[in-house]
This record gives C-alpha cells, structure tokens and sequence, in this order.
C-alpha cells in the first residue's frame, strides 16, 4: 500500500546567521554555529523534508566500509542537517553511523536522521572493489593509481629485497601494499589508468537473507535497491526475499539509471511488484552518472537531465523523486534554471496540499571529498579518533558540510563562497 500525506506549508525563508567565533573553546563555537543557522529541530521528521524538496542524503558508499572514517562522516553530516545516511548493508558500517550520529546528539540536541543502507539485484558499478597484486607491478611504475584515486584507497611502497645468486648480491626492489580494501568504494577510475593492465575489477551483490535478518534488528530504518532497471525478474526475486522485513521500514528508496524510453515503464513494473508489501514511503533515487561528483561542475548535468525526464512524464509511479549520481555543489543552480528546484504541484484531493516535483538531493563523492579533506588532515596528525575529540577540524568539516547542505536546506551560509 502506498502512503501519501500532505502539507501547506511553504518552504521556509533563509535563517538571518550572525555568527561570531570569540570563544577560545572550539566545540563551543561549533554549538554556537548550529544553533545561530537553526538546523532542523528533533520533532521534524525527515519524511517532511521530501515533501518540501529540501531533503538531503548523505552516501557513505555502498562499498565503502571504513568504519572510522565513516563514523566521522555521519558526525559532522548529522550536525549539518541532513535527512538521511545511506551506507553499505554491514553491521560493522550500520553500527559506525549510529555511533557517529549519537556522537552528534551528544554536541547538540539535534534531529535524528534515518539510517539506509544499500543492496543491489544483479552486478552494479556500486558493488565492486579494485584489487591487485603489488608484486606483479613493475618496481618503476609511476603509480598513477594511487595518484587517481579518490578514496585513498591505494598505498604503495617500495621494499628492497636481497637475493643472493652465487657471491654476489644483488638489490631488486618490490613493490607492497596495494588496494586498502575497506576504502575502495568502486568509482574504477583506477581500471583503465593502469599502465600495465593489472587491476581486477571485483563484484558482488549483498546477500538478501543476511539483509533481512539486519531489517529486522531496527536499526536502520530505510533500504535502497540499486538496479540496472532492465531485469526486473531479478528486482521481484529480490524483492520477495525482503517482503517479511520492510514492514519495519520508514522508507523504500530505488535507485536506478536512465534507460531512455524504457525508464518509466521499468519503474512502473517495479512499483507493481512492490505495492502489495509497501507499508512505508517510497523514494526513486535518480542515478544520472554515478560516483562523479567530486570530478566537476559537468558531472551534474545528467543527474539534471534525468530528472528532466521523469518530471515530464505523467506515466510515472507514485514515490518520492530525489537526484543523485554526479551531484555536486552545483547541482542546485542546475534545477533552479531547469525550474525544479522546490516546484510544488497540487496532488491529492485538496488544492492546498502541496507535493515537491523533485523530494531531494543526495550526495556522495563530492560530500566525501569536500569533508574527507579536513578528516585526512586529522588522520595524519592524530590517526584514528573521534573528529569530536579536535573541536577544531570538527569546526572545518562542520563549515565545508554546511555549505553544502545548506544550499538545499536554505541556511544563510556566513563564510563565503567555496568551491
């Protein structure tokens, strides 16, 4: 069954922010900085947030299993407001963005977000890990993979060894290291650099028992299914696995890419098949060029052009409608000129009930890129740590995620502008 609320309200005016940093302690400043710009208050439920189109998702990775880093991230994104925090369907990961979330509480009495994690039906460019072996690499590579990637996820070092042959003795030196597994989060950009080929691409997809099972325990309280949109037979299998455990869900979320004409049509067929177990909202997550976020400002456009698309169609299934793949900190500007940004049409019986066009944004690599700098810097002088425990990085990230969020949220961002 599908669920539909209503709401009149108009999406509210920019908080006026006169913020000052006198104060020595820096994790004062920071309570001081939330509260001045008014993040939403613990009785606003994200699902609202949809309705007026400012929702905001922050993806962790659906491969990306670094619980420390992911902790922190979840931290400062919690502080910044957003609705939702997507990440990989693993104890280990859930249990890292509900401690970094309470972390957050703890700074300020703040909204809880909803915690989603992510499965996939079939292979999926979400649901791999590059992987190869650093001895078979030529000891004179110039490594240009370690220098691509985004995760920091390939750390190579040369080791000498010493081989005897006969009385001499000769230096070879190898190489060590490799792909740090856990932060690999599957962009490929490594794949087609490689100068001697030697990188695998490794996939999977996230058993459906095992997610069930972690439906179950509450804690998460959404689910996307990554799907190519054009099997949908592996959808229903998928979906018939988790049938007994959506019932403890808040929102069902499908991401898919644009399969031109045939979109609608696959969303329809998916919307059939998940109806008669449907107890929750439902989100289709907009996938224009998936993990290209943190690349540039063109990496939006056909996240915006997919929702160009679907907004035009009258055929399309009922659910939320919320842009990712590629989005960025442009992405905002790129729905305002196509006229999307905060639209509000009339659904439902009443005229004075308002739905968004578009629900809202998540973002992932740009996210992480723009906040994994300060927690980089943070890692190389502490190692692995709370970010609460440096009040002053805390403040830096805090600063870099506002600015991201509060472009759909509407805060009165009072430090500049930054790319």
């Amino acid at each position: 069954m599908a669920l539909n609320f209503y709401c009149s309200s108009a999406v509210p005016p920019q908080h006026q922010v006169n913020v000052t940093f006198g104060s020595k302690n820096p994790l004062l400043n920071v309570k001081n900085l939330i509260k001045s710009i008014g993040i939403p208050s613990k009785s606003c439920s994200p699902h609202l947030s949809l309705q007026k189109g400012n929702w905001v998702k922050l993806i962790c990775g659906a491969s990306f299993e670094d619980v420390v880093d992911i902790r922190n991230l979840s931290l400062v994104y919690t502080l910044a407001g957003v609705d939702c925090i997507d990440c990989a369907a693993d104890p280990s990961v859930v249990r890292a963005v509900n401690e970094g979330i309470e972390a957050a509480r703890e700074i300020v009495s703040i909204r809880r977000p909803w915690v989603m994690i992510s499965v996939n039906d079939d292979e999926d460019l979400h649901f791999r890990k590059a992987e190869f072996d650093p001895e078979n690499c030529p000891s004179d590579c110039h490594r240009p993979c370690e220098n691509i990637c985004p995760a920091n996820a390939i750390s190579l070092e040369r080791e000498k060894s010493t081989m005897e042959v006969l009385s001499d003795v000769n230096q070879t030196e190898k190489l060590k290291g490799g792909v740090i597994t856990e932060r690999c989060y599957g962009c490929g950009r490594c794949f087609p650099i490689c100068p001697y080929d030697k990188i695998r691409e490794v996939t999977y997809v996230r058993d459906a028992v095992a997610t069930a099972e972690l439906l179950k325990t509450n804690v998460v309280d959404a689910i996307e299914i990554h799907t190519s949109g054009r099997q949908t037979h592996l959808f229903k299998e998928l979906w018939d696995d988790l049938a007994d455990s959506v019932k403890y869900l808040r929102l069902v979320a499908v991401s898919l890419p644009d399969t031109g004409d045939a979109t609608i049509s696959a969303m329809n067929q998916m919307y059939s098949i998940m109806e008669p177990h449907l107890s929750c909202f439902n989100l289709w997550q907009l996938d224009g060029r998936p993990m290209s976020g943190d690349i540039g400002r063109g990496a939006t456009r056909e996240s915006i052009a997919f929702a160009v698309h679907v907004t035009a169609s009258r055929e399309r299934p009922p659910g939320f409608l919320q842009l990712a793949g590629g989005t960025n900190v442009h992405t905002v500007d790129g729905l305002k000129k196509r006229g999307l940004f905060q639209t509000h049409m009339t659904s439902g019986a009443e005229p004075n009930h308002l739905h968004s066009l578009i629900g809202g944004i998540a973002y992932g690599g740009y996210a992480r890129k723009i906040v994994g700098r300060v927690l980089s810097s943070m890692r190389s002088q502490h190692g692995d740590t709370g970010i609460e425990h440096h009040a002053e990085h805390l403040l830096n990230a805090l600063k870099e995620a506002l600015h991201l969020v509060g472009s759909v949220k509407s805060y009165n961002y009072p430090f500049g502008t930054q790319q």
